[in-house]
């Protein structure tokens, strides 16, 4: 219990303090970080201050990166290393706080568009892929050469695709490649059809074809721990992969495969389980994990629509990065939702960590509005931009009137049946949420508060006129390690 809530004492007294050293070598640089292209952007926007935002795994080559960036443009560079949620995110709340007019990201991102317009450019990194272990592994496991497949890769490796593309081309018909979805230069007009853009990538599908009709060949991971859930960004791809297509991926330093539709199952299985969580729940907790993705705001109001149709209580909670510790102080809370990005909503959670339930929106969707989800949809949907009006997937909810709301429910649980929620809508006067008392007192009806009448401890009492009125008096002073009235020892 120690280890999980609290850190013990004596680890501060061991800790070591300082700045991480180089990771990269000197020489190196220029290619790992393509400053050759992060200078032509610079320059291209006339930036006279640039923030570089740096995940915390690259922030010993911080530093190196600012001083070459600063010598060859003679700008300004502000380094950007303390996220206050996700690294993947733009920090567009830093950038602004330090006045520059560009942001340079490197490392994994989201590719979510930020909240406010800000010019920004995406060094994502270029793993080493072999591929010619690729291309063998890609054979083995697709024998039929008109099976419609798809190339996708971490975006470390996205680099390496299109030749990959080019070694299997010859024999298969029916392959898509597939890109990040990178911010595309404003003004640029192009004849050609715009290509599906989903699960921050691009699709170059030909009229008529979709992207169910494909399987998939993913590069990326390790080969070392291919089974575990580490990666937010292949367990977005397989939660929101059509299920029965194939999902292959394939690790790109020896060509290693491994087939993830037991992984994609257990995944979807976990976000089942969720859902039966957020239906039981009474009271719900909306974590804010962003504040640099564009339409947080109205997408944490729909949630709080959703929660007051579904006759539950939400509580909206900003403590930046979500821990044990942080939520273990809302014991009243019966499920959390977190409101991110797509990585940061799907990002690892150790076993048994988090003493109640973390769900993503989609979850909540599924729970609180009777009319989802959409007829034919068969994805997961992790980002809740795709929630909200405007997006294909969207569903208002139903009238106060619809059946959808009488229809029984039985929870998969605890075997009970659910309660039908009321809806209230905004016009019912506050005093509807008032239940009379024998002593014609009157108290709210609130899952919460009705959790802090049955605890023990309900914090500390005033006993108000039962202690006697007594005159101000000087307390101690100093500070906790030594008061003046202590002496020294």
């Amino acid at each position: 219990m120690e280890s999980t809530f609290s850190s013990p004492a004596e680890a501060t007294l061991y800790r070591e303090a300082g700045s991480p050293g180089l990771l990269t070598p000197l020489t190196d640089l220029e290619e790992v970080y393509e400053l050759e292209r992060v200078v032509g952007f610079v320059r291209e926007h006339g930036c006279q201050r640039v923030a570089l935002q740096f995940p915390d795994q690259l922030l010993g080559d911080a530093g190196a990166v600012a001083a070459r960036l600063e010598e060859i443009t003679g700008s300004k560079m502000f380094i950007l290393g303390d996220t206050a949620y996700g690294s993947c995110c733009v920090d567009v709340l830093g950038a602004e706080q330090a006045g520059v007019q560009a942001l340079v990201h490197f490392g994994p991102a989201c590719l979510s568009p930020p909240a406010r317009p800000l010019p920004v450019i995406f060094v994502l990194g270029q793993r080493p892929v072999t591929l010619e272990l690729c291309a063998k592994t890609f054979e083995a496991l697709n024998p039929d050469p008109l099976a419609p497949v798809v190339l996708l890769s971490e975006p470390a490796c996205a680099h390496a695709l299109e030749a990959l593309a080019t070694l299997l081309r010859p024999r298969y018909l029916d392959l898509i490649v597939s890109s990040p979805a990178l911010p595309l230069p404003t003004g640029l007009l192009s004849s050609e059809p715009k290509p599906l853009e989903c699960f921050g990538r691009r699709f170059p599908l030909a009229p008529g074809r979709c992207l169910e009709e494909y399987g998939a060949f993913y590069v990326g991971g390790s080969e070392s721990n291919p089974g575990s859930d580490v990666d937010p960004d292949l367990s977005r791809l397989l939660l929101g992969w059509t299920p029965g297509r194939s999902f292959y991926s394939c690790c790109p330093d020896t060509g290693q495969s491994h087939d993830e539709s037991v992984r994609a199952g257990r995944l979807r299985a976990r976000r089942h389980y969720l859902v039966e969580r957020a239906k039981d729940a009474r009271v719900v907790g909306l974590l804010v994990g962003t504040l640099g993705v564009a339409r947080y705001q109205e997408a944490l109001a729909h949630l709080q629509n959703l929660t007051q149709a579904a006759g539950k209580r939400s509580y909206v909670l900003s403590l930046g990065r979500p821990t044990p510790a942080k939520l273990a102080n809302f014991p009243e809370v019966d499920v959390f939702v977190l409101l991110a990005c797509p990585l940061g909503t799907l990002a690892p959670q150790p076993s048994g960590s988090f003493f109640r339930p973390v769900l993503a929106p989609c979850e909540l969707e599924a729970a609180c509005n009777p009319a989802w989800p959409p007829p034919g949809l068969a994805p997961h949907l992790i980002h809740y931009a795709d929630l909200l009006p405007g997006s294909p997937f969207h569903v208002p909810l139903p009238p106060p009137d619809s059946e959808l709301w009488d229809t029984p429910d039985v929870s998969l649980i605890t075997g009970n049946l659910r309660p039908t929620p009321a809806w209230k809508s905004s016009n019912v006067p506050e005093c509807s949420a008032l239940t009379p008392r024998p002593q014609l007192e009157l108290a709210e009806s609130s899952p919460a508060a009705l959790f802090l009448s049955s605890r023990s401890w309900q914090g500390l009492e005033p006993h108000l006129g039962q202690t006697p009125v007594i005159g101000a008096v000087s307390g101690r002073r100093g500070i906790a390690i030594a008061y003046e009235d202590e002496g020294s020892s």
